[in-house]
């Protein structure tokens, strides 16, 4: 099997490099990676051990920010060290001032896990949610170095769990302790002798409940919205801005706010020839037009959406046409129910939502229409919403009280 998973890592490199060719982000993935074992080394500072954060991109940064931040308060010596596998969460955070050092990681082979951690002698290596590599794993369970799986979620269709799936459960067997969303993922562990874990709940509650106490008003989004009621769309892919585009028209007298997942010049253009009655962030910013005239805002940059959701009275989540829905947490921590496509159930927040009536999973324009009319009529939806946030904090410090009681 292992010899299945090197030949996997080679033909997956192998198929970005192609790739790169035309697409911009895995031009982006393999040009970050050129030279860089030999960068890490020119950085890093000798005899010095970091901590070591990967997180998948930059959803999984979010998740595992809290975590980061409450450690580095109350150590702020604390080296720390951030890896990211995906460049959209590291052309984003490659400045974040809490690291010493940003990276990508290097490809999974064992001579590049072997380097790298003889470069970086981490303290400890903290993993959010995904992202099971096996030559890293392997070389810190060599070295005997803490490692750390924080918010985890398992469902029984995952590898770990089929009659193949040896490798995968060896590499559990390497993490110190794993942190889980929910009991079921405690469950599904404990039949394959995993149980070094904690129920700790997801830290993505933390990080969205502290946004809202730290939010900062947008006056061009205020100016856009004017007296008007709000829909917010975020992270939406074609299909999800199809079934948009007839709400928008049948319902001139609100506004809407649309941010999709990618902000590409294409998709953005995809946008614009869709959402006739529109303006775009940046052409607010510079003034070409007035914000507040137009029905539509289009959000064509990275990074304020959660900061936006606070001017809504409902949102759509997109992504659940596709292979799932993307992050509910901050349209929910400001009191927004939500809607999203029939691609929810991996995710445990939206199964609790739907059955407590404070999200809606829809197929169709009319099923989105029907949900955005029970919304209107039944307020109490946005206290679900923001109650069920409220209820689920508490994972980071679940999560560093063990770190600091076993380190």
């Amino acid at each position: 099997m292992l010899f299945l998973y090197n030949t996997g890592i080679y033909f997956y490199t192998l198929f970005i490099r192609i790739a790169s060719l035309r697409n911009k982000k895995a031009a982006a993935w393999i040009s970050g990676r050129k030279g860089l074992i030999q960068l890490i080394e020119s950085r890093l500072y000798k005899n010095k051990r970091y901590t070591w954060f990967h997180f998948a991109s930059l959803g999984e940064f979010e998740q595992g920010r809290p975590v980061l931040e409450r450690l580095k308060s109350e150590n702020p010596e604390l080296p720390i060290i951030i890896t990211f596998f995906s460049p959209s969460g590291y052309e984003i955070r490659k400045d974040y001032a809490l690291a010493d050092f940003v990276f990508y990681l290097p490809a999974d082979t064992r001579t590049n896990a072997k380097e790298f951690i003889r470069l970086l002698n981490p303290e400890m290596a903290i993993f959010t949610k995904y992202d099971y590599w096996y030559h890293y794993f392997e070389e810190l369970h060599k070295n005997n170095i803490p490692l750390y799986v924080i918010s985890g979620i398992f469902r029984k269709e995952q590898v770990f769990f089929k009659w193949y799936g040896g490798l995968h459960r060896k590499m559990l067997k390497w993490v110190s302790h794993i942190f889980v969303q929910d009991e079921c993922s405690r469950e599904l562990l404990e039949k394959i002798q995993v149980r070094n874990v904690t129920v700790s709940g997801d830290t993505r509650f933390d990080r969205v409940a502290e946004n809202i106490l730290t939010i900062k008003k947008i006056p061009l989004i205020e100016e856009f919205c004017g007296d008007k009621s709000i829909f917010i769309a975020g992270s939406t892919w074609p299909e999800d801005e199809k079934l948009l585009h007839y709400l928008v028209k049948k319902y001139p007298d609100w506004k809407f706010i649309i941010a999709p997942h990618e902000v590409s010049d294409s998709r953005i253009n995809e946008l614009k020839d869709l959402f006739t009655d529109h303006i775009t962030y940046s052409a607010a910013s510079v003034r070409s037009s007035e914000p507040g005239n137009q029905q539509t805002l289009i959000i064509d940059n990275i990074g304020i959406l959660s900061s936006v959701y606070q001017y809504g009275k409902m949102a759509y989540i997109g992504g659940g046409f596709g292979k799932g829905i993307h992050n509910t947490q901050e349209a929910l921590a400001f009191g927004l129910p939500v809607i999203f496509g029939p691609e929810y159930l991996k995710f445990k927040e939206a199964v609790d939502l739907v059955s407590l009536k404070g999200a809606i999973s829809i197929s169709n324009a009319g099923e989105l229409e029907s949900a955005f009319l029970y919304f209107i009529a039944n307020k109490q939806s946005g206290d679900i919403a923001r109650n069920y946030i409220q209820e689920h904090t508490g994972a980071t410090r679940k999560i560093i009280e063990h770190i600091k009681f076993n380190v």
